[in-house]
């Protein structure tokens, strides 16, 4: 067995193997691409009539929130500016996720969210987890991943032009022949111009999938801080003086600071020894741009930390990139092009387990029929000549 025909065997199983999870997490990314585009022209209560007047505090828009939802743990107060409705977290692993918009200016309850239901919420659990227990699908998922970044190698090479006369046809679909053929373009010369994207995107998956594969990513690129978020301590001591609302304080001193933000999300402090965390965002389309500042509870000293959810010019290049991962994965580091380069991306990598299938399929039907036609003429026996009756006619004698 050659090369060539070595790594068309080992394409052809990987391929039957992770084909179906390949389908399901492309098509149901493209779904999720543009699924904040598509909530903003659906739910209008995410929006509120800008006004003449200063937002009501964090304190005070979680004690309205924690009206609606009583002995849930609050995450966070999200405020997105003058013409989005303020947002209160409520989260807790496996139990709840919930939403409640609040009007920012009166204090009105707009909606309560549930974002533990919803179309795209099921969407997502598809796209991370196939609708499986999540330590399940997760591994699935990576797996799958992992098999497609070799796939996609793999098919490159069976795709590289053997000679200049094949390079052209190599690049081209041609449309004028059999269905079959342009099943088979479809597969290769698709393939071969989405693979370049599809790489990045299957790369900056896995980096979620497997916590080696992201630590090896991160060493390789020479980062050096944790990439385990720990929360800093508050310098709590018998003496502090705790004050009523330490969060208004520091939001207060944040909008001073970041008067461009388009986003700025406030964290109480849990325990007597938690921060006040605010993550200020001057680019709401991104997160990668989002510095990460923990105040001292008591003092409203900042507090250092070492890993890399910090204030953005105390990242480097490796902290950038893990921060920019699921920017670059969904396409936003490049604007709405992008997102829209990693739809169509997305729904090219779908197709590719379709017309793989499909050539397998008739690979394995024509073999079967070349075994069929070979075993009839196998069996046909061989038919005697027929005997044709010469009279001799006895000589006459003399």
């Amino acid at each position: 067995m050659t090369v060539k025909k070595a790594i068309g065997k080992l394409h052809l199983w990987l391929g039957l193997t992770s084909g179906p999870v390949v389908f399901i997490v492309a098509v149901t990314g493209c779904i999720y691409a543009f699924q904040e585009e598509i909530q903003d022209l659906t739910q209008s209560y995410r929006f509120v009539e800008a006004q003449n007047q200063p937002f009501l505090p964090p304190s005070k828009i979680r004690e309205i929130a924690d009206a609606v939802l009583p002995g849930k743990y609050v995450h966070g107060v999200l405020y997105e500016g003058p013409e989005r409705a303020a947002k209160v977290i409520y989260f807790k692993a496996n139990e709840y996720y919930d939403f409640v918009y609040v009007n920012q200016y009166t204090g009105e309850v707009l909606k309560v969210k549930d974002e533990l239901s919803g179309f795209f919420r099921i969407i997502l659990d598809g796209h991370f987890y196939l609708w499986l227990p999540h330590k399940v699908g997760q591994i699935v998922v990576a797996s799958s991943t992992l098999i497609f970044v070799v796939m996609l190698i793999t098919g490159i090479f069976l795709w590289w032009p053997r000679n200049k006369k094949s390079t052209k046809k190599s690049f081209k679909i041609k449309w004028n022949a059999r269905w079959r053929r342009k099943n088979f373009d479809l597969h290769n010369v698709l393939g071969f111009y989405v693979s370049w994207i599809a790489v990045i995107l299957a790369l900056t998956g896995l980096v979620w999938g497997f916590e080696w594969f992201k630590n090896s990513i991160y060493a390789v690129t020479g980062g050096e801080r944790s990439l385990v978020y720990q929360e800093p301590a508050s310098k709590s001591s018998p003496r502090s003086t705790a004050v009523d609302n330490p969060v208004d304080m520091v939001w207060e001193r944040v909008k001073q600071e970041y008067s461009h933000a388009e986003s700025i999300e406030m964290h109480f402090p849990v325990t007597d020894q938690s921060p006040v965390l605010a993550e200020v965002n001057t680019d709401a389309s991104t997160y990668w741009k989002m510095d990460y500042i923990y105040y001292d509870q008591y003092t409203f000293e900042e507090i250092p930390v070492h890993h890399i959810w910090s204030r953005l010019h105390e990242a480097d290049f490796a902290d950038k990139l893990m921060r920019m991962n699921y920017d670059i994965h969904v396409g936003a580091i490049l604007g709405l092009p992008g997102k829209i380069l990693a739809f169509f991306a997305s729904l090219l990598v779908a197709s590719l387990p379709v017309t793989g299938t499909i050539i397998w399929l008739g690979r394995r039907n024509k073999k079967k029929k070349e075994k069929g036609t070979n075993r009839t003429k196998k069996g046909r026996k061989k038919q005697a000549m027929p005997r044709v009756k010469v009279r001799v006619e006895e000589p006459v004698g003399i």
